[in-house]
């Protein structure tokens, strides 16, 4: 008989011998299956929070920072502690100017409670400046017509861009709004752009929803918030962006090292600015979802773990039951070898076969959930090839480290006591 015929032989009784089995082999795959399936679904799930939370964080822009002046407490330059430090147009300048690691800066200036009225209805809302420098660091999607052009900030174009909840005041369930006329702080603009919808959890001054978008320019000019701002130059806050997620630290020293040469700060001085970094708030809750999942899939082993005793536990148990039929082999000329593959392989296939099944149907539920809407906060459950992978491996693992024990323990049986055992 040859190698492929001998191995096609004992595939065949092992398979007999867990068919012979059925009821006991199927409890035992339903541990293995179901240890899968545990460790299959949490690990994703954790995976699905993590990227829901990236995303919902991107709702303010990807890997910005938003930067407020704050109060010294150290004494600098000859200046006294305890400086209110105000952010200055020329900041911005500066920035761009001596900040390599920083790759688009620009200002925020906003003014509270500006009154707002249409042709039907009325409100009073938070309007912010902005420009093109501004949009393509905020994530501020348009729906309907178009965002804020440079051009517009240049000629001072009184056009502005309404927010969901905005438009909902101004103009209820009105459609055709592109092109019409509000009236903002008494002024005459154009609609040019709706927002889309956000659904944000996080926010420095206000929903996105809630806001009046026109440039910069004409906010300083029709409705700053204090006469500084529009006669100083003085500004909310300035909002940044680095090179890549790993200059942010970087980029946050020479900004502290620029701005502190330019009001008389010292750059350690951690109160004299106020930094909102996403790419920190981020990490943050990437080190927090990892450690979760971490103790998420310690669960889940362990579920997969007592499933491989269970298997162990059969196969030992497939042992004793047939010990007289190992010492008739052993006697008939079969070889140690021969034994040691029968068992393990009968143990191997099934673990091979419910860990599969667990697979299998780990990715049949995952493929239902994510075909529905997903909540905010949460991606679905994305389990990708990697993961697969790594769930073949462990299963690999636990079926060989499940089947070789009792397969090891009947091959070393002596045929003279394993034949009288059956006496």
């Amino acid at each position: 008989m040859t190698f492929l015929g001998q191995i096609a032989g004992i595939l065949h009784q092992a398979i007999a011998e867990l068919w012979r089995h059925k009821l006991r082999s199927f409890l035992t795959m339903f541990g293995i299956s179901w240890g899968i399936i545990a460790l299959a679904l949490l690990t994703a799930s954790g995976e699905g929070f993590s990227q829901g939370q990236r995303e919902n964080m991107k709702q303010l822009g990807d890997a910005i920072v938003i930067m407020w002046g704050g109060r010294t407490s150290s004494h600098a330059g000859g200046q006294r502690a305890g400086r209110y430090i105000r952010l200055h147009w020329d900041d911005v300048q500066a920035i761009r100017e001596q900040c390599p690691a920083i790759k688009t800066v620009a200002p925020e200036v906003k003014t509270w409670n500006i009154p707002a009225e249409s042709d039907f209805n009325s409100g009073r809302f938070l309007t912010v400046g902005v420009d093109s420098e501004y949009l393509k660091i905020r994530n501020l999607p348009i729906a309907t017509g178009r965002n804020i052009r440079q051009n517009d900030v240049e000629q001072r174009n009184r056009v502005c861009v309404l927010g969901d909840s905005v438009r909902d005041q101004l103009f209820e369930n009105r459609t055709d709004i592109i092109g019409k006329n509000v009236r903002i702080n008494g002024f005459h603009y154009s609609v040019i752009g709706l927002l889309s919808k956000k659904d944000q959890d996080s926010s420095y001054d206000g929903w996105d929803n809630d806001k009046i978008l026109i440039p910069n320019t004409n906010l300083i000019k029709d409705c700053p918030q204090n006469h500084a701002m529009a006669s100083e130059g003085w500004l909310n806050l300035i909002v940044y962006k680095a090179k890549s997620d790993t200059l942010w630290e970087e980029a946050q020293r020479q900004v502290r090292h620029t701005l502190g040469n330019i009001h008389g700060f010292d750059p350690d001085d951690e109160t004299a600015l106020s930094f909102w970094d996403t790419i920190e708030n981020s990490s943050t809750f990437d080190g927090m979802f990892q450690s979760i999942g971490i103790f998420l899939g310690a669960i889940a082993l362990l579920t997969l773990s007592l499933g491989g005793m269970s298997v162990m536990n059969t196969m030992f148990t497939s042992v004793a039951e047939r010990t007289g039929e190992i010492g008739l082999k052993k006697a008939l000329g079969a070889k140690r070898s021969r034994i040691l593959f029968e068992f393990f392989l009968e143990g191997f296939i099934l673990a091979a076969l419910s860990g599969g099944a667990g697979i299998l149907f780990a990715l049949g539920l995952a493929s239902f959930v994510n075909s529905f809407p997903m909540p905010a906060y949460f991606s679905g459950i994305p389990i990708d090839f990697f993961l697969v992978l790594q769930l073949t491996l462990i299963l690999g693992a636990v079926a060989v480290v499940a089947a070789m024990p009792p397969a090891w323990r009947a091959s070393r049986l002596d045929p003279v006591v394993a034949m009288n055992y059956e006496k």
